[in-house]
């Protein structure tokens, strides 16, 4: 795509996302209140207030900004971003019930009132236009039904994304799922792996949140660790506090980490080595021979920017491939690459499985496997929700997961 189709498609999309807002302003605002009046300018005020947040969190993340001021503008900024997607949804749901109000009988309050409104802008030289009424002593439906529905989609949005965040916040929960390999020997029938990606370590999610991940984890006992890349959201100067419960994490064949894309955002170099100092061994583009099988891991696709991308080759070119072998690589697209490499078990995470329905259609349409297990020929792709969050510290649909899978041989 040439320049002039970015800025094509860059205009596109800013003009649908212009008119979307302009919609929600239009039923949250314009329609329920009166021209000129106090209650219109101060909700304009306020409503513009949302996204100026909203774009200061992602620029401030995105741009290294002082990581004090990214805190400050992350929580209001994002809880906005989610609170806007479920107020729009609940307002175009609305759509189909203002039919219905429009027929109910007005409410007979409220007249003086709305009376003082009208009064006021007039004074304050703005002109108050002339309100369409049911009869004397109604309150004019017009309003009526504005009102009922604006406050009703923003009830309904406020609920939905205070419920998707206390879900984040209580911490994953484990999901368990039995893998059979054919190449297992019996031996190792019952071997667990404890897969943990995408907690997401940032401005908004910090080190107790780190805390209640690991604690999760050590609770399922497993045999090995493995998390599977977005760990963090930021420098290691930042971070390093909240990061450094996963020094406790406990395994009797150890933890392993591989990057993800947002590792390469913030820096990988500088954190590989920090999760190694924190006694995570990182598997770039590198294999281990455990007793019973073959671990290797993949560097991100994000890091072929630097020269840092997926070497297949090197994690499992010259391999014994009667060996059972487990892949672990952040994103699910490289299936491919991991079936023409005879992997037996690739996980992976990214997807959050969507995170915010109705997100899940998108995510499932950019990756081979939103969430869950499925099988790619000879090779089986397990892809986990992740623990934490990117963006809004929310989730609807998508609920966080710690996964234990564990591997059972055929022999057994």
């Amino acid at each position: 795509m040439g320049v002039l189709g970015v800025v094509l498609v860059a205009l596109g999309v800013a003009a649908v996302f212009g008119g979307l807002l302009w919609y929600v302003w239009r039923r949250t605002v314009r329609d329920t209140t009166i021209k000129g009046s106090r209650g219109r300018r101060l909700g304009t005020v306020a409503y513009l207030a949302g996204p100026s947040l909203m774009f200061g969190a992602l620029a401030a993340e995105r741009t290294g900004a002082p990581f004090l001021l990214q805190r400050i503008l992350a929580w209001p900024g994002f809880l906005w971003m989610a609170f806007a997607l479920y107020l729009l949804l609940a307002l175009l749901a609305g759509e189909l019930v203002r039919p219905l109000l429009k027929r109910w009988p007005a409410r007979r309050t409220a007249r003086p009132a709305l009376e003082d409104e009208a009064r006021s802008a007039k004074e304050a030289g703005k002109g108050a236009q002339s309100q369409p009424t049911e009869g004397s002593g109604d309150l004019p439906r017009r309003l009526f039904v504005a009102r009922t529905v604006a406050a009703g989609a923003a009830t309904v949005a406020a609920a939905t994304v205070g419920y998707g965040t206390y879900g984040v916040l209580r911490g994953p929960r484990v999901k368990r799922i039995t893998v059979p390999l054919a190449k297992l020997p019996r031996a190792a029938h019952g071997f667990r792996i404890a897969v943990v990606s995408d907690i997401h370590l940032g401005p908004v999610l910090g080190e107790g949140f780190a805390r209640r991940v690991v604690d999760t984890v050590n609770s399922t006992q497993a045999d090995l660790i493995a998390i599977v890349g977005d760990l963090v959201d930021g420098d290691v100067e930042d971070l390093a506090g909240a990061a450094r419960p996963l020094a406790d994490l406990r395994a009797r064949h150890g933890s392993f980490f591989v990057t993800g894309n947002h590792e390469y955002f913030s820096g990988a170099e500088q954190w590989v080595e920090h999760v190694r100092s924190l006694g995570l061994r990182p598997l770039e583009n590198a294999r281990t021979e455990l007793p019973y099988f073959d671990l290797a891991g993949v560097n991100d696709v994000q890091g072929e920017d630097e020269g840092q991308g997926p070497d297949f080759a090197k994690a499992l070119g010259d391999r014994d491939r009667t060996r059972a072998s487990v892949l672990l690589a952040h994103q699910p697209v490289v299936i491919h690459d991991a079936v023409e490499h005879g992997v037996d078990l690739q996980l992976s995470g990214h997807t959050h499985g969507g995170q915010l329905w109705p997100n899940n259609v998108v995510a499932d349409l950019a990756n081979p496997t939103l969430a869950g297990l499925e099988r790619y020929g000879d090779t089986q792709l397990y892809v986990t929700r992740g623990a934490g969050a990117w963006g809004p510290p929310v989730r609807v649909g998508a609920p966080s997961d710690i996964t234990v899978v564990e591997l059972a041989s055929r022999q057994a």
